[in-house]
């Protein structure tokens, strides 16, 4: 019962059982696509013991254990979906968890070390050469801006500057004019 289950959960990449089932399925089925990570005719011949169909053995061998290469473990997932109607067993559904696409988003997470140092040189020591090339122009591109926001800024300040001047000129201009109506 396990062998069968085993390749229709390799065939399918999802199943719907109860969750004893399940569970035993788990158990029996996770070494399997472990030893599946090195395509060697050992494993393939350890794999074909198990689930005695080449139809599994080559899907598992050719499609799976590429996406769970970098996976250390833990490649099913056990959702429970309720009660069976006929018998009230816990049913659940099985399934491989790379090949899930609402769970995983296709775009796999990288795991990045951040430092306390400056981030650009960071990047651009981590990446490739043809990549570093893009970040130190980038880099360039970023900067060209910023010296004309900083220029921008004094040409405000500049203008700032002059605008009180011309403010005070028109109240200067105001005191002689009230000057002069007080004297009359």
């Amino acid at each position: 019962m396990l062998s069968n289950m085993a390749c229709s959960l390799i065939e399918h990449k999802r199943i719907s059982t109860t969750i004893a089932k399940a569970k035993a399925l788990r158990v029996y089925v996770e070494p399997i696509i472990t030893k599946s990570k090195d395509d060697s005719t050992h494993n393939r011949r350890t794999a074909f013991s198990y689930l005695k169909s080449k139809e599994a053995v080559t899907e598992l061998f050719r499609s799976i254990a590429p996406k769970v290469a970098d996976r250390p473990g833990g490649y099913t997932r056990i959702i429970r979906t309720g009660y069976r109607l006929g018998d009230n067993a816990e049913m659940c559904m099985i399934e491989l968890v790379d090949f899930n696409e609402v769970y995983t988003s296709g775009e796999k997470k990288t795991t990045t070390r951040r430092s306390r140092r400056g981030g650009s040189t960071a990047k651009a020591t981590t990446a490739p050469a043809a990549e570093a090339t893009e970040v130190e122009e980038a880099v360039v591109v970023e900067d060209a801006p910023a010296a004309e926001v900083v220029e921008a800024q004094s040409t405000e300040e500049v203008a700032a500057d002059e605008a009180p001047a011309a403010d005070e000129a028109p109240e200067a201009s105001n005191e002689t004019e009230s000057e002069e109506k007080t004297e009359e």
